[in-house]
This record gives structure tokens, sequence and C-alpha cells, in this order.
């Protein structure tokens, strides 16, 4: 899968240093994968979920953070949506992002 911007992830880990080795993990695995749906994710990734309009939730670091971004299996694409501490994510419509 290609990740379009990284960005985010980096400029998260500047604003939080202890979750750069989950965020590394999930990148390298990422990129690494060949999901063609989303049973394919899970397998990978067992606590994701799915929230509609092709938008994914990851948990990152015990999910003390998340991650949400919306996968294209056709062409092979995941974009990051969003990316916070649970507080976050609890204020946001992650399917509408």
């Amino acid at each position: 899968m290609r990740i379009i911007t990284e960005e985010p992830l980096k400029k998260y880990i500047e604003r939080f240093p202890d979750t750069e080795t989950a965020l590394q993990d999930w990148i390298k695995t990422v990129k690494r994968a060949d999901w063609k749906n989303f049973q394919d994710i899970k397998k990978t990734f067992n606590s994701v979920d799915s929230v509609g309009n092709q938008h994914y939730v990851f948990n990152i670091r015990g999910n003390n953070h998340r991650l949400v971004v919306v996968i294209k299996f056709t062409i092979k694409w995941v974009y990051i949506r969003f990316i916070g501490t649970h507080q976050e994510y609890d204020k946001i419509n992650c399917a509408n992002i």
C-alpha cells in the first residue's frame, strides 16, 4: 500500500514522542501490505474499525491515540485524515473528515 502524505504522522511524533515506535511500525506494516478489503486489514491489525465512507480507525499505542485513514483498495492508497489522542478523536465525526 502507498501512504499518501506521511507528514501528519511526523508532526504528531514531534508532539508526542512516545508514539514514534508505534507509528513507525504502523508505517512499515502498511507499506508492506497488499490489502484488498477490510478483512485483509483485520488480519494485519485486529483492532482496526471500519467507520464507513472508506474510513478506518487504528488504535495507536494501546488505544491512547487514534489514527483515521481513508483506504482506496483499487489503487492501493492509504490517506491520513486524522491523528490525535483518544480524547481529541472523541470530538470528531471520523467518517466525514
